[in-house]
């Protein structure tokens, strides 16, 4: 630490996570001795924050819960994640645009001029999302989540009509997901005997249950993971349910940037690559394949395989079916 008021300000900084902290712990992440950690904590009491001593062979300390701090005190990455956390959130798929807007002003003019330069320094241009959240929408179904409350609500069908006459829907919601601009809900649904994925801003929370659940461990352990593996189609781990490989006539770096992350791509040299990717079926797989409008051929597995050539008589009979448009392909 570069000094007595830097190091109170780390301190406060890791007790402000409402944890509970071994005194040595928190020696050890100031580079002090455990001596001058509470002469720290006592000059923070002295400001007015309620620090709690642990008893126990090591001792610790915490942050009491509900006590009313002096203005917040922010270290320098601290303003910097908090401006770039109220920049880009309109990018989320929340509707709190102009609210980030607001708090970033806000914050600045509380802030010395050291770290308003700082904030300022942070210049970000978002696209929002063509989907936004109403932000009670969002609380109403978090804190059903915090809770462990069953949550009943209506759901706008991603085809439109009215959804309203339909009974509402009722599920055990375990956990908020924000995945490429949009929030979802994994839930489990009882009646369904099984999980559940629910766009939140097609959801219209109904008044609370009072009910309570008790949570089922979520598959894998990972809820973002699980939403992702539903999103690729597979019931398991965050895997395409079906990848296979082909050799393109095309230069590695054509294709590049189009691929998705997992895609593994191989230079061959002489134009030529080789590419293994997935997709959540094999005629679908065959068809990305053929949308890279090059020659290829498929190295494998069999499935897919058989699904270009199903994926080929399939096009060719389109055609047939056409005879206009095949004459005009013709020349």
């Amino acid at each position: 630490m570069s000094g007595p008021s830097s190091r109170m300000l780390a301190l406060l900084s890791l007790l402000q996570v409402h944890r509970d902290w071994p005194g040595d712990v928190l020696a050890e992440r100031l580079e002090v001795s455990p001596r001058t950690v509470r002469r720290d904590v006592d000059r923070l009491r002295e400001l007015g924050y309620r620090v709690e001593a642990l008893r126990g062979p090591a001792g610790g300390y915490r942050l009491s819960a509900g006590s009313e701090l002096p203005p917040l005190l922010f270290d320098d990455e601290q303003a910097v994640a908090i401006a770039l956390a109220l920049a880009v959130a309109p990018a989320s798929g929340a509707d709190i645009a102009e609210a980030a807007a607001r708090a970033l002003g806000a914050v600045r003019q509380v802030m010395p001029a050291r770290l308003r330069h700082r904030i300022d320094a942070v210049d970000v241009v978002t696209t929002p999302g063509t989907t936004t959240v109403d932000p009670a929408v969002l609380v109403a179904v978090s804190d059903a989540v915090r809770t462990r409350q069953v949550l009943r609500f209506d759901y706008d069908s991603a085809w439109g009509g009215d959804q309203h006459d339909r009974p509402p829907r009722r599920v055990d919601p375990h956990a908020v997901v924000a995945r490429n601009g949009r929030w979802y809900l994994l839930a489990w649904a009882p009646e369904r005997d099984d999980w559940r994925t629910y766009r939140i801003d097609r959801m219209h929370p109904r008044a609370p249950t009072g009910i309570r659940f008790t949570p089922r461990p979520v598959p894998g352990g990972d809820a973002a993971g699980f939403l992702a593996a539903r999103f690729k189609g597979s019931d398991g781990a965050d895997v395409w349910p079906c990848t296979g490989t082909a050799v393109l006539d095309v230069p590695a770096r054509s294709i590049a940037p189009y691929l998705d992350v997992d895609a593994v791509l191989d230079d061959l040299g002489d134009g030529r690559c080789r590419l293994t990717m997935g997709s959540w079926s094999w005629t679908a797989l065959a068809a990305r394949f053929a949308g890279f409008d090059a020659a290829f051929t498929i190295d494998g597995p069999a499935e897919l395989r058989g699904a270009g050539a199903a994926l080929a008589d399939r096009l060719r009979a389109a055609v047939r079916a056409h005879p206009r448009i095949d004459r005009e392909a013709r020349g």
